[in-house]
């Protein structure tokens, strides 16, 4: 159970759970293990899974055009699904892939609606941490489409700067909505002011 604290931590840092409850829904968490380019989830895929990321970065994005889509990177202590595939049981159109040697814990979601039947704190948790993940979409969506792109990237560095070490700068490019061209035209402009 050692390995699943920063797992608890997180699930405490929501609401209060006794101990017996959280334990035995902890107990049904799966350790992943992925290697740097893997994947978690493709599309066409039924996602039944809620997971924590414990090391490593993961990166959620379609393929659009030709080319790959990044609508969110994941780092270290959140909690992140395909809402759309873990909620409405159909196929994914996403993908979840690592960007580097990742550590992720999984659990299934019967086991999470089984543990939710048996302990409304649990219950308690999951809206919260689904709200929360609802709440950070729209805030995303509302951020791509009223600010500029410099401005998008300006607030990644200030809200995630470690961000553009650990990640390929055409992923970073792709997530603010740019080329790699224009995400490098930015970062020269800025690095003359």
């Amino acid at each position: 159970m050692d390995s699943l604290q920063n797992l608890k931590n997180k699930v405490l840092s929501y609401t209060k759970v006794d101990e017996k409850p959280l334990d035995y829904w902890l107990s049904f968490y799966e350790k992943i293990e992925l290697k740097k380019g893997e994947a978690l989830v493709s599309a066409g895929q039924v996602v039944i899974h809620f997971y924590y990321l414990d090391v490593g970065c993961i990166y959620y994005y379609k393929m659009q055009d030709g080319g790959t889509k990044v609508l969110e990177f994941y780092t270290e202590d959140v909690f992140f699904t395909d809402l759309p595939s873990y909620v409405k049981g159909a196929p994914s159109k996403y993908f979840l892939r690592a960007t580097e040697d990742t550590i992720v814990y999984a659990i299934k979601k019967t086991y999470t609606e089984k543990s939710y039947d048996e302990s409304h704190q649990l219950e308690r948790f999951g809206r919260l941490s689904m709200q929360e993940a609802f709440i950070k979409s729209y805030s995303r969506v509302e951020r791509m489409n009223n600010r500029t792109n410099e401005e998008r990237y300006l607030r990644l560095l200030e809200k995630r700067p470690g961000l553009l070490q650990r990640v390929p700068q055409y992923l970073i490019a792709s997530y603010l909505g740019l080329t790699p061209v224009g995400l490098s035209k930015i970062r020269k402009r800025l690095m003359k002011v």
